[in-house]
């Protein structure tokens, strides 16, 4: 429906096109079978009556009613007027449609609400029907195992042989009987678990439950707490033994000799270990009266005060650093240490030193035959006897005579001769080492060409990559490595006088002659000795061991020497057989001093 204006002289006149109701009516229709479907349309409110509905909606009844008012105001009318009349009417009638269109949407939207509830419930019904079903078929299953182990019970019983028949005796004295039996029983079944049921449950084998500890991430602050918490609870251990070994020195004569004759004395009556146990007790009631708050300090030796630690916050970052490296060092030392006494120990039992292990088995079987013919007082006597004169005279002695003590003290030179496990490495690599070099070297005499001596040709083998060693160097041709560094030792050049970083740091290899050390550049040319460096070890004022890198852990890894022509020492850093090197050129350089200089 269209309303158009067309101004004309004046005069308004109202052209009206209407659209077929047609569709509106469909609408309306299937709305209709939307709100009257399902067994529950009576609940619902008609359309006047749903509070959902608006002040304008109205029946069909009130729709098609006249309006008496209305037409008598039309025939009193003109014809124009007329017909905008029935224009506003058609359009309260089509807002009216709209609105009874609006609740009927309402009523299906509440009707979808009741039916998805509905069908809410009635999956929850088809749930419990399930569990229905299953409950009975377990009845029944249970049902069909009674009746299958009543027919076992009765197999069984037609199986065995009859029991020859007993005396009958009244009912009632029988029954009564059983019963005081049964509540006999009962009652001491129920009184011997009461007072023996929890120590019966303690012998119950259960399986071990293998837990996995989690292990904590590796931390500098958490090592350094560790390392402190292990040295304070060791005080204790090391104070004792600091002690014992102060009383075997002597080092307060009046307290020694009180021990030594108190000890001769109870070891004489065979109060030896009543002794020791005495003097446990004793420490354990000074522990005590110290844990209350008495001060009690007694020692043999004055304790030493440790240094007062520097607070963490006032520490600076290098300083952290290097605390970190002190505790791993000790922690490495440590360990060290307590790996060399394991070894020891097993190395001791697995007879990888027979000539050692061969005195304490002869020892065991010494102290297993008199253990078996000398009574155990007599035996006790003499082991009491001989740990006081050891303890109090005979440490004493081999401690202020060290010669004495390599001489006679059998333990501790069977402590001292015993290897450890990378020095036995070390030795089974020299005596591989020792017995390869005869076979190289004779076939190396067999591979000589008939004419040449055996000089020109170790000569000809001693040669670089880049070419001849002597021509590389410009020294003579007898001038060769010697045998230990054939190959040379990879290094670094730290030439600290230049200035220029190509010239200040050099890679290449080290060689030691009979005369001199020669430093070969890798980046020096095919046949060029511009980068190289020749030193002549008579020119050496110094030679040391140098740490590049000070912030690193371990004695570095690197050489220093010092000449006359360079203002700072030369160092030759990041060679991984340091220690070898410097072994080799401190002995030729002492070889070269001692024939230039015989007197010193």
């Amino acid at each position: 429906m269209k309303l158009c204006y067309d101004l004309r002289a004046g005069a308004a006149i109202h052209n009206v096109k209407v659209k077929p109701k047609a569709a509106v009516l469909n609408m309306l229709k299937r709305l209709d079978k939307i709100r009257f479907r399902g067994p529950k349309r009576d609940d619902f409110l008609d359309l006047p009556e749903s509070p959902t509905g608006s002040d304008t909606e109205c029946s069909d009844d009130m729709l098609l009613r006249p309006r008496p008012s209305i037409r008598d105001n039309d025939e009193q009318r003109d014809p124009a007027s007329l017909g905008t009349l029935s224009v506003m009417q058609d359009l309260r009638s089509e807002s009216e449609r709209l609105n009874e269109v609006k609740g009927h949407l309402e009523i299906a939207l509440l009707e979808k609400h009741f039916l998805q509830e509905e069908l809410r419930k009635l999956r929850e019904e088809t749930n419990v029907e399930t569990l229905k079903q299953e409950l009975e078929r377990e009845r029944s299953r249970r049902l069909d195992l009674e009746q299958k182990m009543s027919d076992v019970l009765k197999t069984r019983c037609e199986d065995s042989p009859p029991q020859p028949p007993r005396k009958q005796q009244p009912p009632a004295a029988n029954g009564t009987d059983k019963q005081q039996k049964e509540t006999v029983c009962s009652r001491l079944q129920s009184w011997l678990y009461d007072r023996f049921g929890v120590y019966i449950e303690d012998f119950r084998f259960q399986p071990e439950e293998n837990t996995v500890e989690a292990e904590e991430p590796l931390s500098a602050k958490r090592l350094t707490e560790n390392m402190r918490r292990l040295k304070w609870s060791a005080r204790p251990v090391t104070n004792f033994l600091r002690n014992l070994s102060a009383l075997s020195n002597w080092h307060s004569v009046y307290t020694s000799a009180i021990a030594f004759i108190i000890y001769m004395n109870a070891a004489w009556h065979g109060w030896a270990i009543p002794l020791f146990l005495f003097l446990a007790i004793l420490r354990l009631s000074l522990n005590y009266l110290i844990a209350r708050g008495w001060r009690i300090q007694w020692s043999i030796v004055p304790e030493v005060s440790e240094p007062v630690e520097p607070s963490k916050e006032d520490l600076t970052v290098s300083e952290k650093f290097q605390l970190v490296l002190d505790v791993a060092q000790k922690a490495q030392n440590l360990f060290g240490k307590m790996a060399d006494v394991l070894e020891k120990i097993k190395n001791l039992f697995m007879w990888v030193q027979p000539e050692i292990t061969q005195k304490l088995y002869i020892a065991l079987w010494v102290a297993f035959i008199s253990s078996c013919v000398l009574p155990y007082k007599l035996m006790g006597f003499m082991i009491g006897l001989y740990a006081g004169i050891k303890f109090f005279i005979i440490d004493f002695l081999f401690k202020s005579c060290p010669k004495l003590r390599d001489k006679y003290d059998t333990p501790h030179i069977m402590w001292n001769s015993l290897p450890t496990d990378p020095q036995l490495k070390e030795r089974s690599n020299a005596t591989v080492s020792r017995r390869i070099q005869p076979v190289v070297s004779r076939s190396s005499l067999a591979t000589i060409p008939a004419g040449v001596t055996r000089e020109e040709e170790s000569g000809r083998s001693h040669s670089t990559k880049k070419g001849a060693f002597h021509e590389i160097f410009n020294l003579p041709e007898n001038e060769r490595p010697l045998p230990v560094c054939e190959n040379g030792w990879r290094c670094c050049l730290i030439n600290r006088d230049r200035k220029m970083p190509t010239d200040y740091i050099r890679n290449g290899m080290l060689y030691v002659t009979e005369n001199c050390l020669c430093f070969e550049s890798s980046s020096s040319r095919s046949g060029s000795s511009k980068k190289n460096k020749v030193i002549k070890l008579v020119d050496i004022t110094d030679i040391q061991k140098y740490k590049v890198l000070s912030v690193l852990p371990g004695s570095g890894m690197g050489i220093s020497i010092a000449t006359p022509s360079t203002q700072k020492p030369l160092v030759f850093g990041a060679m991984i057989h340091r220690d070898e090197a410097f072994e080799t050129i401190f002995t030729q350089y002492m070889k070269i001093m001692t024939t230039a200089n015989p007197e010193t």
